[in-house]
């Protein structure tokens, strides 16, 4: 338990979760593959460099990120291991990707054209849109691509695709279509003369629904925060190996107070009591990330028991119903997470958010304190 006299809410990142995580992966794809860690957007809401640094020291082999001024973060907080950004970089920012040793990627001519003019030029993987269509090169594209790439002699180390709908294992033909569309990329690319390029199709989905699409890299985010890409994968292949979620978001109560049947509470007159009842007051809000679809049906958990959000969430206030919880100003609340017996996990609370979990995490506010446990 943190000193509340320092935190009013904080996020806590488990370290030997970070480290099952690695190893149950490690395990899943054998010697070959080299395992990325995919920290894009303040890696997933866990917090960047936090994330990164116990990773690192967990013996992860690279890290994914969206953007070069991610990718300097991690080498001003002392990652040394392989970044490739995999999200657009602007040509303004190849000198820096260089001097940081950053691989970058490129899925456009213009961006070829671009690498071409500039002084600097940071080594990049070659992006293929095989199918999702959003960045990448065409397949027909790809012969003028490579040939423009021998021919200004660019630093090309890899190529690379993103698969559309790995996760659903239940319908594995647009993935194999998309695979198959990659393969025959990468084989024109070996006749113009690159042989020895580091090839990666599989984020998380792709990794564990088929061996056969890990190649050099596999790019595992979701997985290592313990966060299955889908229900439909928990379903199939959670006997055969766990994934312990390694975040969870505490705060406190900050006051509470009776409430007599009839009365309001919260903006709107949205609430009113149905009984003589005692609540909450929690100093979060939807700045923080809880979300305000929560209003209806959202709970947190007080004393290893759930309590229900009643009235409007607001901007930096919740209010919870504790009539049936004894409780007092500084005992600590679970908004994600485990407390007693009870668990809020991040997919559940995300549905009653109506979203998905990717979109709860990445929105947690990164000026919360994210401590290692």
């Amino acid at each position: 338990m943190m000193e509340y006299k320092i935190f009013k809410t904080w996020i806590e990142i488990d370290r030997k979760a970070i480290t099952q995580n690695i190893k149950t992966f490690r395990k899943l794809i054998g010697k070959k593959p080299q395992l990325m860690a995919v920290v894009k957007s303040n890696a997933y809401g866990h917090g960047l460099w936090v994330f990164a640094q116990e990773a690192q020291k967990a013996g992860i082999d690279g890290f994914c990120v969206d953007s070069v001024a991610e990718g300097i973060t991690l080498r001003q907080k002392g990652i040394t291991k392989p970044i490739l950004v995999l999200g657009f970089t602007l040509p303004e920012l190849f000198g820096k990707a260089f001097e940081n040793k950053i691989i970058i990627s490129i899925s456009s001519m213009e961006g070829l054209r671009a690498l071409a003019r500039a002084k600097k030029k940071p080594n990049f993987h070659l992006k293929v849109d095989t199918g999702m269509h959003r960045h990448g090169l065409y397949l027909g594209q790809i012969e003028v691509a490579a040939k423009f790439i021998r021919k200004n002699k660019l630093p090309l180390r890899g190529v690379f695709t993103h698969f559309a709908s790995a996760k659903d294992s239940n319908y594995p033909t647009y993935t194999d279509k998309q695979f198959e569309i990659f393969k025959k990329a990468v084989a024109i690319l070996e006749k113009v003369g690159f042989k020895n390029l580091i090839q990666h199709a599989a984020a998380t989905g792709g990794t564990l629904v088929n061996k056969k699409y890990h190649q050099d890299w596999v790019r595992v985010g979701a997985g290592l925060y313990g966060l299955w890409p889908s229900k439909e994968l928990e379903v199939q292949l959670g006997d055969k190996l766990t994934l312990k979620p390694v975040l969870s978001w505490h705060t406190i109560v900050s006051e509470v107070k009776s409430i007599k049947k009839g009365e309001f509470i919260g903006y709107d007159l949205a609430y009113r009591a149905s009984r003589d009842t005692a609540i909450a007051v929690l100093p979060v809000g939807y700045w923080h990330g809880f979300s305000r679809a929560l209003s209806a049906g959202g709970v947190v958990l007080i004393k290893g028991k759930r309590a229900p959000v009643v009235g409007r969430v607001s901007m930096d206030i919740v209010v919870v119903d504790v009539g049936e919880i004894k409780c007092k100003q500084g005992d600590e609340v679970v908004i994600i997470g485990k407390q007693g017996n009870e668990e809020l996990l991040a997919f559940d609370v995300a549905q009653k958010s109506g979203t998905i979990h990717y979109e709860l995490l990445t929105r947690l506010n990164p000026l919360i304190e994210r401590v290692v446990v």
